[in-house]
């Protein structure tokens, strides 16, 4: 029996909201349990065997927490930005196709309001360090816009790239253009473009960026800002930009293997399904994970430099080049 579409949408974005505070909560133990392992420590212990009930303990706390806004902040935005920042992952998240029928709608322009979503995502922040009144904060979210506006420029250059390889914005058929096996994945088809494991490597650099992760933690950078732009935020303030930061690194993870290792197709060519997908995601998000606790912070003007001095320009020369390629062969 099929669900009208309204209930089929409600369902699946109950699934998904589901999915996001799974996730949020078991991520960080994934989080601590991995940052231990590199540090050559336990980790969570306590809390359930192998501290697998620590989330539960954290979220508790959390709820237990007194909600308290600034008295000179703007009541009304300072407790609207973490809706704000929590909602167009949301979004972007029901127009991820977790299978080729799992997925809420299958929309030509899915890519494009993904990233029109997405976009969102720094307003929200910015607006929340503003609307505390706190100098860290505010300085703190001046260098999130500074951030993502450098790192969305080289992001989008090399996203067109991958269009113009694959000709459409639809995320479902980009996953089905690259079924045969893990040679037809773009991130290895040298034979549409040769550029392309390098195209991949500046989308994963530009969405550690854009989803404020080591060594581009600049929104929250405890060790210089306090918490950054949520110095101000306690109780489930604090946490729903923390799972807001989770719900990003599953949006990003989600898209790069959509976009570059074949979605949820399988390596074989044989057996493909909504498994695969997964795979691809956790094992993106493991390494985002590994390289926070591999790397240490780059310097603020660092940051910048990679982005306008390097990555722009090559992303951009893959782009032009890309094109010759296209129109000779």
């Amino acid at each position: 029996m099929t669900l009208p579409e309204p209930f089929r949408l409600l369902a699946y974005l109950a699934g998904v909201m589901a999915f996001v505070g799974l996730n949020a909560a078991y991520l960080v133990w994934v989080e601590r349990k991995g940052a231990a392992r590199f540090q050559r420590r336990p980790g969570p212990t306590e809390v359930g065997p192998a501290g697998l009930l620590q989330p539960l303990a954290d979220a508790a706390k959390l709820l237990s927490k007194q909600l308290l806004v600034p008295p000179d902040a703007d009541r009304t935005l300072f407790r609207l930005a973490p809706v704000m920042v929590m909602a167009p992952a949301l979004m972007c998240l029901a127009t991820i196709p977790f299978g080729q029928a799992l997925g809420a709608r299958s929309l030509d322009l899915g890519l494009v309001m993904v990233f029109a979503f997405g976009s969102i995502n720094v307003m929200a922040i910015m607006l929340g360090g503003w609307a505390s009144r706190n100098k860290y904060a505010i300085i703190s979210a001046a260098r999130i816009v500074s951030q993502n506006v450098a790192y969305e420029i080289p992001m989008m250059l090399v996203v067109i790239t991958l269009l113009m390889v694959t000709g459409t914005t639809n995320l479902q058929e980009i996953v089905e253009g690259q079924a045969g096996g893990f040679w037809r994945w773009n991130v290895f088809d040298l034979v549409a473009n040769p550029l392309m494991p390098v195209t991949f490597v500046i989308y994963f650099i530009c969405m550690l960026a854009e989803t404020n992760r080591a060594p581009f933690d600049m929104a929250e950078a405890e060790s210089e800002l306090v918490a950054g732009a949520f110095t101000e935020y306690a109780g489930m303030g604090f946490g729903v930009f923390f799972m807001a930061e989770y719900a990003n690194i599953l949006v990003g993870c989600s898209l790069g293997a959509i976009l570059f290792l074949g979605g949820w197709q399988s390596p074989f060519g044989v057996f493909s399904g909504v498994g695969w997908f997964l795979l691809k995601l956790y094992a993106l998000v493991f390494t985002v994970v590994w390289v926070r606790w591999t790397f240490p912070r780059t310097q603020f003007y660092g940051l910048l430099n990679l982005s306008w001095k390097i990555l722009i320009p090559v992303s951009l020369g893959i782009l032009v080049l890309t094109s010759v390629m296209l129109k000779l062969f």
